[in-house]
Order: structure tokens, then sequence, then C-alpha cells
């Protein structure tokens, strides 16, 4: 076990980390319909509050909290997340980690090239940083068309909630360190988060739709912005409203629809997806 996401108890064979496996069992797994499972994130700024490492400590907490749902005997094999991903939006802010889109859309494919040489023919994207969404997209589509294989595109964040977890505003609003991503932080790692600077970091798109407007930030009709353009401190959404019970709640909910997600795709049958001849 060599990601500390929590099953160092399993035997190596038996491990859901691709890394863990030999080639043998990685082809065996292939060969039972595995579902590979590839986590994107970010290392990039969340405010004062939480740290760079948020993307990924919350996509290593969904995935690790997911495994134990999944039905049992589908086999799963969990890749190295990719750890850096497409953060032009926070590049004004220190520590701030970013890929070129053009390299982003190559490493994501490679590793896509390779999961199907293992012979999978099934792969989930799963990802937990807004700014990969164009990445995704546009890979499983390549991905698809070169292997014809099913490639599922899941952000955590479009994942439905229940009715009432979140404030309108908030969900849609407190798209960056607010009560969604801070409660999740609380939960999963309450030591990395300074709960002296929680603040209400109001967004542009918040006061920009109390006054009625069509063109916001996100929504029906968007626009290209960097964080500082929503709030000064990168963040946006009140993470005042955070809270371990609700991140406990919050992560519940999303490790279920991913689970789920991972039993439907190894029900899936890719035997009438063909590749594309180039």
């Amino acid at each position: 076990m060599t990601d500390g996401a929590g099953a160092g108890e399993v035997q190596s064979g038996d491990s859901p980390w691709w890394q863990d496996l030999t080639p043998q069992r990685i082809a065996q797994r292939a060969a039972r319909g595995g579902v590979a499972v590839l986590p994107l994130a970010a290392i990039e700024q969340h405010g004062e509050h939480l740290p760079l490492s948020t993307d990924l400590d919350i996509a290593n907490g969904l995935v690790a909290a997911a495994l134990p749902r999944v039905r049992a005997g589908v086999p799963v094999c969990v890749l190295p997340p990719l750890t850096v991903g497409l953060s032009l939006e926070h590049t004004a802010f220190a520590g701030t980690l970013s890929l070129s889109p053009e390299t982003a859309l190559a490493a994501l494919c490679e590793l896509g090239d390779s999961v199907a040489r293992a012979g999978f023919r099934r792969l989930v994207l799963f990802n937990s940083h807004g700014g990969n969404k164009a990445l995704v997209d546009l890979a499983a589509l390549k991905l698809r068309a070169a292997h014809g294989m099913l490639v599922v595109r899941a952000h955590y964040f479009r994942f439905a909630l229940p009715a009432g977890v979140l404030d309108a505003d908030e969900l849609r609003h407190g798209l960056h360190g607010g009560a969604l991503e801070t409660s999740m932080m609380l939960h999963l790692l309450p030591h990395a988060v300074r709960r002296e600077a929680l603040g209400d970091f109001r967004s542009l798109g918040a006061r920009m739709a109390a006054d009625g407007c069509l063109l916001g930030p996100e929504g029906e009709a968007g626009f290209g912005w960097m964080a500082q353009d929503l709030h000064i401190s990168g963040a946006t959404g009140n993470a005042q409203h955070a809270s371990a019970a609700l991140g406990a709640r919050l992560v519940d909910h999303y490790a279920a629809r991913l689970a789920q997600l991972i039993d439907e795709a190894h029900d899936f049958d890719p035997a009438p997806l063909k590749p594309v001849p180039r």
C-alpha cells in the first residue's frame, strides 16, 4: 500500500491499488472486466484556510470511502492520481502548480493508452478539480475513439446532492474553498484546516446573480475568469458555514455515488465500442 488512502491491511494480490499489483494480476483483473479508476486533482490555492492539496485530499478521501461500497466481485484498479492538472485560473497565487492544456491532455491520454494496453476496456476518470473539466471531456472522447473503450467522465461536484444539504446559493457560487470543500476537509483532514482564517468569500457570481444577470462566471452564459476576479482571496463561498458533520455527510454521499458508478461501469458491455480508424 503506497498511497496512504487506507487499505494497508489488504494483501497485495487483492489490493485495489494499481501500483501494488504485478503484471500478471493486472492482466487477470482486466480479463475479468475490471474497472480502472484514475483520480484527477490539482495542487493550487484554496484561500488561506485550506492547503494547496485540497483537491487531491478530497479525491483520495472519496476514492478510499467508495472502495468498500463497490459490489463484491467487481474488480477495481485505482491508478496513482494525476496530482497536478490545469490550474491556470489560480496561477496568480503562490504555490499553485499547473500544466499547460497541451501537456495535461497528452499526459492523460498517454495514461489512458497504458490502461488500454494492459487490457482494460473500462476507465473511470474521477475528477475533483473544476479546471480539469474540459481536459477530462476531451480525453474521454479521444480514448474512446482510439481504443473502443468505455471512458467515464466523473466530476464529483456534478453528482447531485439531496435537497437541503447545502443552501442553493452556496451550492451554485461556493465554487472554491466554500462550505462544501471546507466541510469535507474538516471531516477528512481536520488538522489541515486553519479555522481562524475561515470567512465568507462572496463571489462576483453571487453578486451578479442577485442583480438578475444572465452572464456570470458559470451557468447558462459564463466567461473566462481568474480566481481573483471572483474574490480577492482566491476563495469563493461561505467557509464559515462549514462543519465536520456536513463534511461526513457529503463524503458519504459522494462515495456512494462513485461506488455505484464503478458498479455500473463494470456492468456496461463495451463489446459494441470499436476503435475509430485514424
